[in-house]
């Protein structure tokens, strides 16, 4: 099937140096593609989620052009591209890589053929086989969704056994055939681990655990953390998410546990180790979950900090020391910083000087479109239940002037809050002190920023919306209220 790529995808492709290892012996791959002539085709590749070009060619009058390299291209899923930024079809880079390809764009797949590259006839034919397989599946599962009788739902059922355990051979057959090559590698990859019966313990009752452990314990035993070549197929990044998401507990310790123990395993293989360091940098520098940028400062002071994030380029370094150091001041159980700053009197309003159970911090904006909407709900919140449970809202003005910050305060009658900015004067002195300001401290790079801090000043929770606020101020007032 021809994917399409819009224009904005295909020019945002990057030539990722690192995903490629030098060999002296190159690479020439001839490809005669119809109907295509005095026409540019590329050569892409998958870098995880990233589709990269990775060569490119001109056509000539007879549809003919030539890949050529002085270094191997790394193995993994490749691709053909068109002059028209679609992907035609696929095709594996590994050891041997001076082959011809044809095909006629008119006609994919049937038309596709490979002249010296046994794996890329095995693959071929094996990806003709389970269209072919999986159409007839797809047609039975219908069939079986409107099955009428029981017999009926049997006799399906029976004929989709039989195809599946076809399948599964035919599989088995590839692999054994070239236990070490790509193809047989991705189909290794693909499996999911089978869960035998679950056992019963020793009070009589099924271990209710078991499915979980057992799966999670074999996810990863059909991958090796030392072949690159994953890397550069669609399969590797996706099972990464999977296991991430679903099968590690999400407390911080235990996803720091099961990074430390594969990126060990990856330290063998460079372009491994430099993949899964960006993923998990990535993946919790701006986690889904509060609380898991503390896994994001593991990574900075075990490996980024330590000299083994070499690869990364200045500007992303810079990046990253900036968002760790935002980080580290504000993760959840600390203290929060204190912050002394002016109220609309001219006072200077302390933040540990509040003699509140929970105090909310608000950094906010009277020009920000979202504080606008925010700011009268979160107020509406606190006179009505807020403000009786022990809360006090102190509000730091960001940005906006003080003009619009006075008058949307009384607008909106926002007298009850305690609300503060810091003067030139103040950010003078902090500067001259050498002292990080508060955007560093709280992570303040957009508005409104919430942190709900307890009694102590340490911070239970941050970056919520209000309605996420009221649902742990009710958790925490209930542990509390708990005999």
């Amino acid at each position: 099937m021809i994917n399409p790529l819009s224009k904005k995808t295909f020019t945002a492709f990057v030539i990722l140096l690192t995903g490629f290892s030098a060999f002296s012996q190159g690479y020439t791959i001839h490809l005669t593609l119809k109907p295509f002539v005095n026409s540019k085709v590329y050569l892409g590749y998958h870098y995880g989620k990233v589709k990269a070009v990775a060569d490119s060619v001109i056509l000539d009058g007879n549809s003919e052009g030539v890949f050529k390299g002085k270094e191997k291209l790394a193995g993994g899923i490749y691709f053909i591209v068109s002059p028209k930024k679609e992907i035609l079809f696929e095709l594996l880079i590994d050891q041997a890589q001076n082959f011809s390809i044809s095909a006629d764009s008119a006609r994919l797949p049937a038309s596709i053929a490979f002249t010296g590259s046994p794996e890329n006839n095995a693959f071929l034919d094996y990806t003709v086989y389970m269209n072919m397989h999986g159409k007839e599946l797809s047609a039975l599962q219908s069939q079986l969704s409107t099955a009428k009788s029981k017999n009926d739902s049997l006799a399906l059922k029976e004929k989709i056994k039989k195809i599946n355990d076809e399948v599964k051979s035919e599989r088995e057959q590839v692999e054994a055939k070239n236990p070490n090559g790509l193809l047989a590698t991705l189909l290794r990859a693909l499996k999911e681990p089978v869960v035998p019966p679950v056992p019963t313990l020793a009070n009589g009752r099924p271990d209710s655990t078991f499915a979980y452990r057992y799966y999670k314990a074999h996810y990863w035993d059909n991958i090796s953390f030392t072949d690159d070549r994953l890397l550069r197929t669609p399969i590797f990044e996706p099972k990464l998410d999977h296991y991430y998401k679903d099968l590690v507990s999400p407390e911080p310790d235990s996803i720091n546990r099961e990074i430390d123990h594969m990126l060990l395993f990856s330290r063998t293989n460079k372009d491994m180790f430099k993949f899964l360091l960006v993923y998990f940098v990535q993946k919790y520098i701006n986690p889904e979950y509060m609380g898991q940028d503390a896994v994001f400062i593991h990574l900075f002071e075990k490996y980024i900090n330590t000299g083994q994030a070499d690869f990364f380029t200045e500007k992303y370094r810079k990046f990253v020391d900036d968002r760790a150091y935002s980080i580290m001041a504000n993760l959840i159980g600390q203290p929060a910083a204190n912050l002394e700053m002016t109220d609309t009197l001219g006072k200077v309003r302390s933040l540990y000087e509040i003699p509140a159970n929970f105090v909310l911090v608000c950094f906010w904006d009277p020009t920000c479109s979202h504080c606008k909407e925010t700011i009268p709900k979160l107020d509406s919140i606190y006179q009505a239940k807020w403000k009786y449970e022990g809360v006090q809202i102190y509000a730091v003005m960001v940005d906006g002037g003080q003009d619009n910050w006075r008058n949307f305060i009384r607008a909106h009658n926002l007298g009850d809050w305690i609300n503060v900015y810091q003067t030139t004067a103040q950010h003078d002195a902090e500067t001259v002190a050498g002292r990080p300001d508060y955007r560093q401290l709280y992570d303040v790079y957009q508005t409104p920023e919430i942190y709900l801090l307890d009694k102590e000043k340490r911070i239970m929770a941050k970056k919520l919306t209000y309605q996420q606020v009221d649902e742990v101020l009710n958790l925490k007032l209930k542990k509390a209220n708990t005999p």
